[in-house]
C-alpha cells in the first residue's frame, strides 16, 4: 500500500480505504476460489494493483468515459482503475464464471458504483467504449478481432480511442501488423525491478460498424 501512496499522492480518504481493503478481500476470496497465484497474492499491490494503475500514468480517464476490461480475471486492471477514477464507467468481462464471482464480491465490498461485471466472451459484450484495457489475455491479432467494433466514434482524450494493453517482453513480432502502436515502458514510471520488462501498448482503433 505504501507503493500506491508513493506513486499516487492525491488519493481521497475513501480511495485510500478502498485500496487498503483489497489485500484482505483478495486473500479471503483466493482461499476459496483461486484467482491469483499464491506467489502473487503476497505481492498483490506490486504485481496486480500497481501494475494495473500503470495505465493511469499514461492516460487520465475523463469523467463519464467508458472503459471495457477484457479477460479481467480477478478484476485487473479494472478494479484498481475504477477506484482511481470513480467518475469513469468500467465494464469488466471474463469467460470464467468463478473469476467474475470474485470480481462482483470485491466490487460489492468496496461499494464501487462505477463497475459492471459480466460473465461471458468479449465479442458478445454490447455497447461502445472509449478504451479497451487488458493484461495480456491473448496475442494482439486475436484481441483486436474481439474488440475492433466496440470503440465509440467521439474522441474526448488526448490519446485516440482504442486499446491500452499491459504486456511484458519483446513485442516486436506481435505488433508487426500494428504500425500505429505506441509502446510505453513502465520502468519510466516505476522504479521497482518488476517493471523492468513491463510495457503498456496503445493501439488506436477507428470506429467501425
Amino acid at each position: 500500500m505504501k507503493k500506491i501512496n508513493m506513486y499516487f499522492k492525491d488519493l481521497s480518504d475513501e480511495q485510500i480505504q478502498q485500496f487498503e481493503q483489497l489485500e484482505a478481500l483478495y486473500k479471503d476470496w483466493n482461499a476459496q476460489i483461486n484467482v491469483i497465484s499464491r506467489k502473487d497474492i503476497d505481492e498483490l499491490y506490486l504485481r496486480h494493483v500497481l501494475h494495473s494503475l500503470a495505465i493511469a500514468k499514461v492516460l487520465y480517464f475523463l469523467p463519464n468515459s467508458k472503459v471495457l476490461d477484457v479477460g479481467t480475471g480477478g478484476g485487473f486492471p479494472g478494479i484498481p482503475l475504477a477506484i482511481l477514477f470513480p467518475e469513469t464507467q468500467f465494464h469488466l468481462v471474463d469467460s470464467i464464471g468463478k473469476k467474475i464471482k470474485v470480481v462482483q464480491e470485491v466490487v460489492n465490498a468496496l461499494g464501487l458504483k462505477n463497475v459492471k461485471a459480466t460473465h461471458g466472451r468479449a465479442e458478445k459484450v454490447k455497447g461502445e467504449f472509449d478504451f479497451i484495457v487488458s493484461r495480456a489475455v491473448t496475442n494482439m491479432d486475436d484481441f483486436v478481432k474481439w474488440v475492433r467494433k466496440k470503440v465509440v466514434k467521439k474522441q474526448n482524450h488526448e490519446l485516440k480511442n482504442g486499446i491500452l494493453y499491459l504486456k511484458g517482453g519483446d513485442l516486436t513480432e506481435e505488433l508487426a501488423n500494428f504500425p500505429k502502436a505506441t509502446i510505453y515502458k513502465l520502468s519510466d514510471y516505476f522504479s521497482e525491478d518488476f517493471f523492468e520488462t513491463k510495457k503498456m501498448v496503445h493501439i488506436p482503433l477507428k470506429y467501425k460498424r
